[in-house]
């Protein structure tokens, strides 16, 4: 699921239409707004659950599985910002409906690609559609509901998101055991539809005046497109030229970005060194999470024989753990400080990815499969509500947006970096066939590495985390506050603290 999306600083926003939370209206703007943050993030589940029918029928590579994950990853990490921008420019709702019938027809190109060039390249224009519409979902609400209600649209969009996330698995795996890979992009048709067509009947319009007549950073985008395709591509690949050149679009990047008039990732916000630490924390923790997520759907469905239902159900505890107790996590960090649970969280969570290394041929669900799920979903819900929380408290209120949204965008990059680097890190062939038992031991040996990552997350927090912000010496204002899921930066589960 897209969250944690960027939005502009409530106080500079005046909705158009002040929308009141439990009227019709209310309803059908949530109902908009769920369903197309909904839509994404359904998709990033069940995409994992069919990879495999889809490598059978396509007779896609290792590498080629790689690339329909990533390929949407790739364009969604390097323009979510460009699409905040976009939306809080040329308005909200226009992008988000653009977002949303561009996200299904790049749909429907995926359901009929004969092979898999054609369908990553569909994946690719569908992360430009995600990039377009899952950060005007949460700026829809924060920008049209009255100032009173804006907490419980918000806490209420996040637990919908939440029972969306939590029946991702079971409907994406229903749906490929019955219908085949193809019926997990068709179903974005219907959803789609509705949301284009509720969202232009009853989703009020708003924009950001202030930025209206900015210029969008262009040059930004295509060094920010360069670098991860660069270095994703090259650690695909094992060409390592290509990642040095990734690597020098990146240098390039974070000089345009502190030259440009307008840059779509603000310097600023790195002014913080408790917002720098937090986003070291969100790349090392969600690259983990992806490596391991991403293995474990083709070892399960692979050499343990498990149907796609199955092995989308195998991981549901994450979800129902995360959803059942990451408020009360955040309430816990908001008491204690979020140090403590930054720091036993991920170490948490590295104990359930080296139980996870019992998970092989023979192994059963309850005995080895389980038990790590569980301790690894607890150490996760540990930790992503008070790291994203403390990311966005780090910062001045007005660049709240701004954060949430490079919170978001490192999350992918985390994601996009270490899928591409599993061959490499597991000893695959560049492009070549990979066994059942070369799968089962390249998985065991990722997660040993994954959770060096998480251990390392830990001891960044320890030693950089602070327990309290201080607006006098980080001249920053309370901010909303956010936490996040499995399938990136997601929703925010309840309006902790100030948000």
């Amino acid at each position: 699921m897209a969250y944690g999306e960027p939005v502009t600083d409530a106080s500079q926003l005046e909705p158009a239409t002040a929308v009141r939370f439990g009227t019709a209206t209310g309803r059908w703007v949530l109902f908009a707004t769920v369903l197309g943050s909904g839509m994404a993030m359904l998709d990033g589940t069940v995409v994992n659950l069919a990879l495999r029918r889809i490598g059978e029928d396509l007779e896609a590579s290792f590498a080629g599985l790689q690339w329909i994950l990533n390929g949407y990853t790739l364009s969604l990490a390097s323009l979510i910002l460009v699409g905040g921008s976009l939306g809080d420019r040329f308005g909200r709702r226009r992008i988000f409906v653009i977002g949303s019938v561009w996200f299904t027809v790049a749909s429907i190109a995926c359901a009929a690609a004969p092979n898999v060039a054609v369908l990553v390249t569909a994946r690719v224009l569908q992360g430009v559609g995600g990039a377009l519409l899952t950060p005007g979902s949460l700026a829809i609400i924060q920008a049209s509901f009255d100032p009173r209600d804006r907490a419980k649209a918000i806490g209420a969009w996040s637990g919908l998101g939440g029972v969306a996330t939590g029946i991702g698995p079971f409907l994406g795996g229903w749906l490929v055991d019955v219908a085949g890979w193809r019926s997990i992009f068709l179903i974005n048709v219907p959803i789609g539809a509705a949301v284009v067509a509720v969202a232009l009947r009853h989703v009020p319009e708003t924009k950001d005046d202030t930025n209206a007549g900015g210029r969008i950073d262009v040059p930004g985008a295509v060094l920010a497109v360069a670098a991860l395709a660069s270095i994703s591509y090259g650690l695909t690949e094992q060409l390592w030229v290509l990642c040095g050149l990734g690597l020098a679009c990146a240098v390039a990047f974070v000089i345009v970005e502190r030259t440009v008039h307008a840059p779509m990732l603000p310097m600023a916000v790195f002014r913080s060194k408790q917002f720098s630490a937090t986003n070291v924390v969100t790349f090392l923790l969600y690259g983990a999470l992806a490596v391991s997520l991403f293995l474990l759907g083709l070892v399960l469905q692979g050499p343990l024989g498990y149907s796609p239902l199955l092995a989308g159900a195998a991981t549901t505890p994450i979800t129902l753990i995360m959803l059942v107790f990451s408020a009360r996590a955040g309430a816990l960090a908001q008491r204690i400080g979020p140090r403590l649970p930054m720091t036993l969280g991920p170490l948490i969570c590295s104990v359930g990815l080296v139980l996870m290394t019992r998970v092989s041929p023979g192994a059963t669900y309850v005995t080895s499969v389980l038990p790590a799920i569980v301790v690894f979903g607890i150490g996760l819900t540990l930790t992503v509500a008070p790291l994203t929380t403390t990311a966005l408290g780090a910062v001045d209120a007005r660049l709240a947006g701004v954060a949430s949204g490079v919170n978001n965008a490192v999350a992918r990059t985390g994601q996009l970096v270490a899928v591409a680097a599993v061959p490499a890190l597991a000893g695959f062939m560049p492009g070549g066939h990979v066994s059942g038992q070369q799968l089962v031991d390249g998985f065991h040996q990722l997660l040993w590495i994954g959770a060096a990552l998480t251990v390392a997350s830990a001891v960044v927090s320890l030693l950089t985390i602070r327990n309290t912000v201080s607006a006098a010496s980080e001249d920053v204002e309370p901010t909303p506050h956010y936490h996040c899921s499995t399938s990136g930066p997601p929703p925010p589960v309840t309006p902790v603290a100030t948000r």
